[in-house]
C-alpha cells in the first residue's frame, strides 16, 4: 500500500472517499483518474504530514450540473508554499498528473493555502 511504500502511520492518516454512485467510468477514463489519484494521494503521503503530524486526505468524484465530472484529491496537511507553481516545479507527478488531465481534455486546479486541494474538471464521456 502507499502507507506502507512512505512508511506513514496508518492510524495517522484518515482517507475520506466520496464517489457518486451515478458515475460510471469508461476504461479511457477510469484509467487516467487512477493514476491522477495516485499520484496526488502519494504527494500529500510524502509532504502533507511531517513528523507524524495526524491528518485526512479526501478524494471526491461527481456529476456536475453541466455534465462535467469533478475529480477532487485534497488534504488538511501543511499546504504550499505561497509561490508554488505546479506548472513550473520540476516533479515528474505534477507533469504527469497535468498531461493525463490534458489527456481527458479537463483543467486542473492547486491551491495550497489551507492544505492542497486539487481539482480536477473534465467532460462526462
Amino acid at each position: 500500500s502507499l502507507f506502507t511504500t512512505y512508511e506513514v502511520n496508518e492510524d495517522a492518516i484518515t482517507a475520506r472517499i466520496n464517489i457518486d454512485e451515478d458515475v460510471s467510468l469508461g476504461l479511457d477514463t477510469a484509467i487516467p483518474c487512477s493514476l491522477i489519484i495516485h499520484e496526488l494521494v502519494s504527494n500529500s503521503l510524502k509532504y502533507a504530514f511531517p513528523q507524524g503530524r495526524n491528518g485526512s486526505i479526501y478524494i471526491e468524484l461527481y456529476q456536475s450540473h453541466d455534465n462535467n465530472l469533478i475529480l477532487r484529491v485534497s488534504d488538511d496537511g501543511i499546504g504550499l508554499p505561497s509561490n508554488f507553481d505546479f506548472k513550473k516545479i520540476g516533479s515528474l507527478g505534477l507533469q504527469l498528473v497535468d498531461a493525463l488531465t490534458s489527456q481527458l481534455a479537463g483543467s486542473i486546479i492547486i491551491k495550497g493555502d489551507s492544505g492542497v486541494k486539487c481539482q480536477l474538471i473534465f467532460p462526462f464521456m
